[in-house]
């Protein structure tokens, strides 16, 4: 099997992280494969955020856990979180987000890294205080942030084998 597909068949979320820190050159070749990605219309309107000071991610994790009504929410304590961010005008912007993802976590697994899709800025990412975060951190305000992507170092191996469904119809 060649390796990108092995690398796609293994790839798993990772909810648990340890303490050590992704270097600076990796994060950066990892939100290159994001920017990437596919985009209807080659629109290309978003921006990647990179946060790695984890007292801010904690800071947005316990907002937005606020928000929701889950105490406790930390996000899976990552050591990054990407978020990347779309022109709310871009009839795209949430495929063209969803397809950065996937690269970004494609690209950690192949180095190493671990991630897990957080999706809970979806629905909040307007609301006044998580607005005024994403504000700090200089995510536009016309932007919409339709999922994250958390990263680290796992706790635990991830090499596990898990059926995966689905239907398949060829038509011939």
């Amino acid at each position: 099997m060649n390796a990108v597909i092995e690398n796609l068949l293994s790839r798993r979320s990772v909810r648990a992280f340890t303490d050590r820190k992704i270097s600076r050159e990796d994060l950066e070749l990892i939100v290159k494969t994001g920017i990437y990605a596919p985009s209807g219309h080659n629109y290309q309107t978003w921006k990647f955020t990179v946060v790695t000071d984890t007292e801010k991610i904690q800071k947005l994790a316990e907002k937005a856990g606020e928000k929701l009504s889950r105490t406790g929410y930390d996000m899976y304590s990552p050591q990054a979180l990407i978020i990347p961010s779309n022109d709310r005008e871009n009839p795209h912007a949430m495929e063209d987000n969803a397809c950065a993802l996937e690269n970004i976590f494609l690209a950690a697994h192949s180095m190493g890294i671990g991630s897990v899709w957080i999706n809970q800025l979806r629905d909040i990412c307007d609301d006044p205080e998580i607005r005024s975060i994403l504000t700090e951190w200089e995510v536009p305000e016309n932007h919409v942030v339709f999922g994250c992507a958390a990263l680290g170092y796992a706790a635990e191996s991830t090499a596990k084998e898990l059926e995966k469904k689905g239907t398949v119809h060829f038509v011939e």
